[in-house]
């Protein structure tokens, strides 16, 4: 869509920008090198909520066919690659931290701990009470105190019911603690979008197909791509962090990717693999791999 687009501007220029892009040599710091080496993500987002708006750099499609017909150790030289992979881990990482940071807003918060601890502890010392009570009575009728056995055992009867009410208390605490709650969210984590476990396969394929969420999931099967020890120069193949500037690439001023409820990416949730962190879920198509 984004190539389209600048193609029509070009016709409607006249072909001036076409002459002008055409005229930077390959190494020029204004050429976007996420497009020469793969896809910029700026063009993997476009009328998403995830939009990254458009790449500030030059994308030629005669460059990249110049850069294309190198040889290995002509693109080598150039270092484009690791400049690709930079961009590609910078914007995982964002997005999972974004990931990271939507889950912990779906566990519980210190108040529902603190009040799932006093039920178990309330349901756990109604229970002792029973225990105990429930001897009492044995020990009473066999003395052949039936009214105090009648007056024992209605204590029993009446821990009983309140242990219930407490269960009962405890189930729905399970049930609607977080943000969760009665819509039963998740997180994608691919895409880093909330989705509940009461969607239909329908809504679940329209986020398994969606733009968005396939445009993360070409980032990552990119990334993944490169060697490990390739990946692991460029800042760690496991989120490590390197002074990015012991290498030649380009400036990253393409922005980070959006945070916020939802990651601002909308509806959706799948499990897929992630990079550069392991792990994670995997896409599997509509109802499976839950």
């Amino acid at each position: 869509m984004a190539a389209e687009q600048r193609k029509l501007l070009e016709q409607l220029m006249g072909g001036g920008m076409a002459s002008r892009t055409s005229q930077l040599p390959i190494t020029d710091p204004k050429v976007c090198r996420s497009y020469l080496v793969g896809s910029c993500p700026h063009d993997l987002f476009t009328n998403t909520k995830a939009d990254l708006g458009a790449c500030p750099r030059v994308h030629s499609e005669a460059l990249k066919a110049e850069y294309e017909s190198l040889s290995d150790s002509e693109r080598k030289k150039y270092g484009f690659e690791h400049d690709y992979i930079r961009d590609l881990q910078s914007r995982i990482e964002a997005c999972n931290r974004n990931i990271d940071t939507l889950q912990r807003r779906l566990e519980k918060t210190p108040d529902e701990v603190r009040q799932t601890n006093a039920l178990l502890k309330s349901i756990s010392d109604l229970g002792t009470t029973i225990a105990n009570g429930l001897l009492e009575v044995e020990i009473l009728a066999e003395m052949g105190e039936v009214g105090r056995a009648y007056d024992e055992y209605y204590k029993v009867r009446h821990a009983q019911a309140a242990k219930a009410d407490k269960e009962k208390e405890l189930k729905a605490l399970s049930e609607t603690s977080g943000p969760s709650g009665h819509q039963k969210l998740q997180v994608c984590d691919v895409c880093g979008a909330y989705l509940s476990r009461l969607d239909n396969d329908r809504r679940l394929a329209d986020h398994f197909f969606g733009k968005m969420h396939l445009g993360f999931a070409q980032m990552r099967k990119a990334y993944e791509s490169f060697p490990k020890e390739m990946r692991s120069m460029v800042g760690g193949g496991g989120g490590g962090r390197r002074d990015h500037q012991q290498h030649h690439h380009q400036d990253n001023d393409m922005g980070g990717v959006p945070t916020g409820p939802g990651g601002g990416f909308g509806d959706g949730w799948n499990k897929g693999g992630r990079g550069p962190r392991s792990g994670g879920f995997r896409p599997r198509g509509p109802r499976r791999g839950w």
